[in-house]
């Protein structure tokens, strides 16, 4: 049994890492501003033994009572809409963030495991991304300032490794999706769901030609466990290798939700990367993981939980 720290554990990713962890054993201190992130989302964990929230910026000074086995870092507006609508709240959780939940983790002797994104490939020029890709980031464009929060992030990451020999761990996040998923997030699965639904029409962005990779948020949940586990520092891809276009996804989710809904078509933001997909042959070598859950069997339990939110 751990004592595991998760930041930003009231969020979609987060609340569902903090449910795993009480499953198999672990102790689990949740902090959370609740800017993206909702209670709703661990309510059905507070009876649990082992399990305690508090309401936090860790932005600001971190103190945590007691041992800690391990500190996981996922604290973050994640999608555009959000880290556009608040980019220096995204900045600030990147960078003093980061050095506050690592200064937490020196302190108490825990491991530390960092939640990075497939952003800070940009828009790629190398397909599929490997790690050791640098990545193709426009530093000053509305984007830059997720992409380089998480790159900051990596960099002072790997400063504490190196300069006072901190067990760290980094993941590179690629599109992860599934329920508690805001409706409003503006990720382009929950878009088209929620749109599907409504029977409003499918706001694709550019011709649609554009490529993604889907993860199913339980492959990636486990994904992280292993590489918490492992012995390997990273940074490690985890995410579904099947790519996509934003069209083809488009025309999936009005198959499943069997929506009448047209597509239309509206600019492509700017910065928006061309081509997304990870190359997982660290995952499969180092931790043996690998997604097992399909798209269509992803959007197929996701979309369920859609329409109890949005009370249809």
């Amino acid at each position: 049994m751990a004592r595991v720290v998760v930041t930003g554990g009231a969020g979609f990713l987060g609340s569902h890492l903090a449910e795993a962890l009480l499953d198999r054993g672990d102790e689990v201190i949740v902090l959370d501003n609740l800017v993206t992130g909702s209670q709703s989302n661990v309510e059905h964990l507070f009876g649990r033994p082992g399990f305690t929230f508090a309401h936090h910026d860790v932005s600001n000074y971190i103190w945590v009572p007691g041992p800690v086995d391990a500190v996981m870092h996922l604290a973050s507006p994640a999608s555009p809409k959000d880290y556009l609508e608040k980019p220096i709240q995204t900045l600030k959780v990147g960078s003093l963030g980061t050095h506050n939940t690592l200064g937490l983790a020196r302190a108490k002797g825990a491991k530390y495991f960092l939640a990075s994104t497939s952003e800070v490939y940009g828009d790629p020029q190398v397909h599929p991304q490997p790690e050791s890709y640098w990545g193709h980031v426009n530093p000053i464009g509305p984007r830059g300032v997720y992409d380089e929060a998480k790159r900051f992030a990596e960099a002072m990451t790997m400063a504490y490794h190196r300069y006072h020999g901190l067990d760290v761990r980094i993941v590179r996040i690629f599109n992860v999706y599934g329920p508690r998923m805001r409706p409003e997030d503006g990720r382009v699965v929950s878009n088209f769901v929620v749109q599907a639904l409504l029977g409003k029409p499918l706001t694709v962005y550019g011709d649609g030609s554009q490529s993604r990779s889907f993860c199913y948020v339980d492959d990636e949940i486990r994904g992280f466990l292993a590489l918490l586990d492992a012995g390997i520092t990273g940074p490690v891809n985890i995410g579904n290798p099947g790519e996509f276009t934003v069209r083809e996804l488009a025309d999936l989710v009005l198959e499943l939700t069997g929506s009448a809904s047209e597509i239309v078509y509206e600019p492509l933001p700017v910065d928006d990367p061309t081509q997304r997909q990870p190359d997982l042959t660290l995952a499969r070598s180092a931790l043996g993981w690998e997604p097992v859950v399909s798209l269509r069997e992803g959007l197929a339990r996701t979309i369920p939980y859609f329409r109890a939110a949005l009370g249809l």
